[in-house]
């Protein structure tokens, strides 16, 4: 059988639905006891393509002074704006339907679809999402970007799995 690319979400929320605050901060994130990494780097080991939005790939750069942590996978950011690509980033603002069906007939590991919420949201429409990881944090943030924007269909999802890390819960769903 073909080894079939998924796409994949992998994230953190609040348990109000939110992954950020309206300024972008991820402190109230940061302030929760976790246990290791969460399964991050299990996670990183099933992947060698990331995508973000332009605003999730700023945010990054930032936090991580101008050096990007996703060396090594093959990179894309969503933006609007005309951008140069780097030696780590490809710019595109191709459509997402498009843009997922040429890259899921590439050979290779899974795609982890980063963020933001606007991103997203146009994967959703598209239908594009074959698993989502969410992990919830502890905490109610009121307001803020959220993770799902509201939708006018549905999507039914699968539980896969339930895992506790310290205080974090994270739900494993693929769709139906």
């Amino acid at each position: 059988m073909e080894n079939r690319r998924k796409i994949v979400c992998y994230i953190a929320a609040s348990l109000d639905g939110y992954i950020a605050t309206e300024d972008d901060s991820l402190e109230w994130l940061f302030r929760v006891e976790g246990e290791g990494d969460a399964g991050y780097a299990e996670f990183m080991e099933t992947i060698d393509t990331v995508v973000m939005g332009r605003r999730t790939y700023d945010w990054v750069m930032d936090a991580e002074d101008g050096e990007f942590p996703y060396q090594g996978l093959a990179s894309y950011v969503f933006t609007s704006a005309a951008h140069q690509d780097d030696p780590f980033v490809k710019f595109t603002s191709q459509d997402i339907a498009s843009f997922a069906k040429d890259l899921k007939a590439q050979p290779g590991k899974d795609i982890w679809v980063i963020g933001g919420s606007s991103l997203l949201h146009g994967f959703l429409e598209e239908d594009l999402i074959d698993e989502w990881i969410i992990s919830i944090a502890p905490t109610l943030i009121g307001k803020g970007i959220p993770l799902f924007r509201e939708l006018d269909f549905e999507i039914p999802l699968k539980l896969k799995s339930v895992k506790s890390y310290g205080q974090f819960a994270q739900l494993h769903y693929e769709r139906k």
